[in-house]
């Protein structure tokens, strides 16, 4: 079971693809269900210890071992770390779509993201107002961006909350050696 950050790094190395929370019906381990770590709310309040370990490692984890493991989503939804080589060799060319091929609202955040990478909330905020669209349009858009493989999150470390980048300015040397 897993207790430390190394502990989950190497979990990542050993089954290719992990999901951060889980889900049902999904084919590949847990972080959470693999972490022997309490659940129990502490009494000051707060998250469990569980919770803090696992959203950490999945930011910490491709923020220290960028060229090791990929943070993104996959179809269904589900947040994953993926083992670099995997990513590359396998899930990369099975799962990009073209921003061409996605829906108007998708290829107009990607254009928002691509002129001026931000955060969250702050590119949700321009959306809603340029686009008008809603809160969980935005959201659906942005989840579609990532399971396409168009955006990114940074793994600047320095950056705490999720800024998101167009794919090719993370991982360019992947983009070029799937474009035909």
């Amino acid at each position: 079971m897993i207790k430390t950050f190394e502990d989950a790094y190497r979990f990542v190395l050993d089954r290719t693809v992990v999901t951060v929370f889980g889900s049902k019906g999904s084919p590949h381990p847990s972080l959470w269900d693999n972490t022997d770590l309490s659940e129990k709310k502490p009494k000051s309040g707060g998250w469990s210890p569980k919770v803090m370990a696992v959203w950490d490692w999945k930011t910490r984890i491709p923020q220290t071992y960028p060229d090791q493991v990929f943070y993104g989503k996959i179809p269904g939804g589900d947040a994953v770390l993926m083992e670099m080589n995997h990513f590359r060799d396998v899930h990369y060319p099975s799962a990009y779509q073209d921003i061409i091929e996605l829906d108007p609202l998708c290829q107009e955040v990607f254009e928002l993201i691509r002129l001026e990478a931000d955060y969250t909330g702050p590119l949700r905020k321009r959306a809603m107002a340029r686009f008008a669209c809603t809160k969980s349009q935005f959201d659906t858009a942005l989840k579609k961006l990532q399971i396409s493989l168009n955006v990114v999150r940074s793994n600047d470390p320095k950056l705490k909350n999720d800024f998101w980048l167009p794919m090719r300015e993370v991982h360019m040397d992947i983009v070029q050696q799937h474009e035909s």
